[in-house]
């Protein structure tokens, strides 16, 4: 392929790109933020805790309805609407030193931002030919590392020359600033083709419907949804896990602060130099490997780093889970916009997400209560041992031979029940 045709071919997912990695950076900043801005009111560890489940309960609240709205809208106007939303809240938020306000403002933003992140998804797959998705996922993979690396260190130099409410504005601008490359992006999407899902208003009768459509999509096409949701129970059990961390790093291997430090930097290394050589080698990898063995490798360094006893096998630990992360990512994206019907994939990322989040909520409560019970290196083992039992599984669902139609660019636009 010529420069050229590369050069016109990727134009518009370059502008995307860049988008979300503004937008990732500016994420980063703000709840960095907005954790010490709360710290700073209130001078509670709990109420920053607070922040925490009030995502969770306002990501759940969203899911239960929020597909059947993204299907039925044009979804580059509704992202830039989102976004305009999220901008306004969070110019706002400065002003509020109430902590209840704080917590309601939050709970609006991020129904804005889950709303964005399923939208986004569809738009991207739209967008995307088959044949480019696994090497756009690898670049957004490596955007996000770099937002997890770049991200704190702009807060902290924020934090440094200014106030916490500066890096809250910092976001703001990144928001808008999405919003004005995503009016650049093309339209996918005309009122003919939403013409046939949008004539019916928003009802519990509409919410029911479109759950049933979805219980039905995923008894017809089972496989597709036991990947997805074995996927899915992998990040519930890395995110109770990862609850625990700090507490296990500082109580269980003594480390120091500063220690620790290391630690998530080493992490956040391991996040880079993955993404980074995912970019070099997805397009030799099968899809189905970059899931299966990702998500292996990744079990694989949790139980590494719950079983040490020393900083160096922690770090190993750490390096090898964050390292694989970026190759399973990638992997599930490709498998997910491959697979999914993008007439149904807002409905779908909705109530599948609505489960994760109730599952995360649920697991992370079992995980705190039961460490003020029994030791916490108990507790965190047994999390990395679960989640190495599912990570197995889903490595043997997905290598199977008989499911490689599953894998390939061509194997697209299941149709609706």
């Amino acid at each position: 392929m010529s420069f050229k045709k590369i050069l016109e071919t990727w134009r518009h997912p370059s502008i995307l790109l860049f988008s979300i990695g503004v937008s990732s950076v500016g994420s980063w900043v703000y709840f960095i933020a907005l954790n010490l801005i709360v710290l700073d009111i209130t001078g509670s560890a709990i109420a920053v805790s607070g922040l925490y489940i009030i995502r969770a309960l306002s990501t759940v609240f969203t899911n239960i309805w929020s597909g059947s709205v993204i299907d039925r809208l044009n979804k580059k106007y509704l992202m830039i609407v989102l976004n305009i939303f999220q901008t306004l809240l969070i110019v706002l938020l400065p002003f509020f030193s109430s902590l209840n306000f704080i917590y309601c403002m939050v709970f609006f933003i991020t129904i804005a931002s889950s709303m964005y992140h399923i939208t986004s998804m569809t738009y991207i797959t739209k967008l995307m030919p088959a044949e480019q998705r696994k090497r756009f996922n690898s670049l957004r993979s490596l955007l996000d590392s770099g937002a997890f690396l770049t991200g704190p260190a702009i807060a902290g130099m924020l934090f440094t020359i200014g106030t916490p409410n500066m890096a809250i504005y910092a976001n703001a601008i990144a928001l808008f600033l999405s919003v004005l490359i995503t009016l650049w992006m093309p339209n996918i999407e005309s009122s003919e083709q939403l013409a046939g899902i949008s004539d019916r208003r928003l009802s519990v009768k509409l919410l029911t419907d479109d759950w049933k459509l979805v219980i039905r999509f995923s008894r017809k096409y089972s496989y597709i949804m036991i990947v997805y949701f074995l996927f899915s129970v992998m990040i519930v059990m890395m995110t109770a896990t990862d609850s625990l961390e700090a507490a296990f790093a500082t109580q269980v291997l003594s480390l120091s602060a500063g220690e620790y430090g290391v630690l998530v930097s080493i992490a956040g290394a391991g996040v880079l130099v993955g993404s980074l050589t995912n970019t070099i080698i997805v397009e030799k990898v099968p899809t189905s490997w970059l899931i299966g063995t990702g998500s292996l490798i990744t079990a694989g360094g949790y139980m590494v780093l719950t079983c040490s006893n020393t900083f160096v096998i922690a770090s190993v630990g750490c390096f090898v889970l964050a390292f694989a992360t970026a190759f399973a990512n990638t992997g599930f994206y490709t498998f997910y916009q491959n697979n999914i019907p993008v007439d149904l994939m807002g409905r779908i990322g909705s109530i599948y997400g609505l489960v994760e989040a109730f599952l995360i909520i649920v697991a992370t409560a079992i995980f705190g209560v039961a460490s003020e019970v029994v030791a916490i290196r108990f507790i965190v083992v047994l999390g990395s041992s679960i989640m190495l039992l599912v990570a197995s599984i889903l490595f043997i669902c997905t290598i199977q031979s008989s499911k490689t139609k599953y894998y390939s660019a061509v194997f697209t636009n299941l149709k609706e029940e």
